[in-house]
């Protein structure tokens, strides 16, 4: 009789240690499909930044070619300028955060030649390119919000227990944030101040 309790017992163990493990098993697994969704969503949204990005760099670039007309030399300068500096895919947030300060240096200069030509500055055109380079921003800042968020939403279950776990054991690992220099915001274009609003 103590031998048929002790099998009772043994196999009532094993089932319980069974169970338990494939629980183990289906929540490894329905997690390392969740990481793997936001790690896309991330790499999606550097790629929606780096499309923006290089849309903005055309419109940069127009403008430059706008100033060419009324600024040779400073226009040859600028153009070469965002040839070197233009990024083909940018993929981590530190060559996003160099594309900005890049494209804010150059619209810095673009600003001061309109400012030197009050006929470029009063020009539809530059007037249309410029709400071209405003639109192309907005869509940076917007995808920049889209990717700090997926960003949270991985660093969060990355550190929190027991999903940590599950992510040190499949590598999955914090991302960092897009920031924006506050000493670089002084530097941007003031497109409110440019259009009298």
């Amino acid at each position: 009789m103590n031998t048929t309790v002790l099998m009772i017992a043994a196999g009532a163990v094993l089932a319980l240690l069974l169970v338990l493990g494939v629980a183990v098993a289906v929540y490894v697994f329905k997690k390392q499909r969740e990481f793997v969704h936001l790690d896309e969503l991330c790499y999606n949204a550097l790629s929606q930044i780096s499309v923006q990005l290089n849309s903005r760099w055309d419109a940069v670039q127009a403008l430059a070619r706008l100033a060419a007309q009324y600024s040779q030399y400073e226009s040859e300068t600028l153009i070469t300028v965002i040839q070197q500096r233009r990024a083909g895919n940018v993929t981590t947030p530190q060559q996003i955060n160099e594309q900005q300060g890049a494209l804010s240096q150059v619209m810095g200069r673009l600003l001061a030649v309109g400012e030197s030509y009050p006929e470029l500055k009063a020009s539809d055109l530059y007037h249309d390119t410029m709400d071209g380079v405003k639109d192309y921003e907005e869509k940076v800042r917007l995808s920049r919000m889209v990717y700090n968020d997926t960003a949270t939403k991985m660093n969060r279950m990355v550190r929190q227990w027991p999903t940590s776990f599950v992510a040190s054991m499949l590598n999955f690992y914090e991302r960092d944030y897009l920031t924006v220099d506050e000493a670089q915001k002084t530097n941007y274009p003031d497109f409110d101040g440019i259009f009298g609003k």
